[in-house]
Parts: C-alpha cells; structure tokens; sequence
C-alpha cells in the first residue's frame, strides 16, 4: 500500500519539484555586462559622470544625484575591501546554504566607497576583524553565474 486513499477527485499528483535554489542571480539585459565582468573575475561599479560618483548594487539611475542612465557607465573595481561587519551563519533552511554552513555571511567597504553585501571565504571566523583588508574573488557554480565573494 503507498498510503492512505486521498479521496474522489483529490489525486495525489507528481512529486512536488526540486527545492528552489535562493543563491543564483538571475542576470537581466542591463546586468549582463557585470555578470560577464564577473566570469572573467572582475567586479564592475556604475559611475555616474554627473557627480562623480560610483555605486553598488547596479541600477540604471544614479542614487546619489538621481542622473538617468546617459549619465551612468560601468567601471572596473579595484577589487579591494575592508571588512565593515559580519555575522557567522550556523544554521540556514534556504537551498543550498544549509550546505555552506557555517559561513561569513558580511559586509564590506569597498576601496571606490559603496558598501557591498557579501560572503568571506577562506579565512577562520577567528581571524575577523573589523577594517581588514580584503580582495574580490569570485565562486561559480556549474551552469550560475559567477558571484563575487571577498577573502583576506
């Protein structure tokens, strides 16, 4: 027997699908150019030519001083940072990270001044500290995109 019968007209269907998985960007026309930078291991900022400034996360409009797309480009990063904050994640029930635990789940400042969202990698929680310095690497997975961590 495979269980209790589920009644008239309540089948019980196909298996439900493969857990959805909560890491993997999901690139659009305007941020394939980072994507791709990210592949070939490099970390690309928006500038904005108005005031001068870069930012991070990438979007078409200038947070700064609000200049439309005409006035915003893509630059290289240095791919230097420091430490700003972190916290070690022990326990995460989202696909795949309950595999990745326990992991530096932070903050860095990046040397051209945005803040970034982040993972540390290869370095012992013991060894954290606040302001150290930082270099962009980069994990990818079969068939994602390559995304940018940052270790010592």
């Amino acid at each position: 027997m495979t269980g209790p019968d589920p009644g008239p007209g309540r089948e019980t269907g196909p298996a439900p699908a493969l857990s959805p998985r909560y890491d993997l960007p999901e690139p659009d026309a305007f941020t394939r150019p980072y994507w791709d930078a990210a592949a070939e291991g490099h970390l690309l900022l928006r500038h904005c030519r108005a005031c001068d400034r870069v930012h991070h996360y990438p979007r078409e409009f200038c947070p700064h001083c609000w200049s439309g797309p005409a006035e915003c480009g893509w630059v290289r990063a240095s791919g230097r940072a420091t430490l700003y904050t972190w916290s070690v994640v022990h326990r995460n029930d989202l696909p795949p990270f309950g595999t990745r635990v326990p992991y530096v789940a932070a903050v860095v400042d990046l040397a051209e001044g945005p803040r970034m969202m982040t993972e540390v990698v290869e370095c012992e929680e013991s060894a954290l500290t606040i302001g150290m310095e930082l270099r962009v690497m980069f994990r990818q997975e079969e068939g994602g995109e390559a995304v940018a961590v940052f270790g010592p």
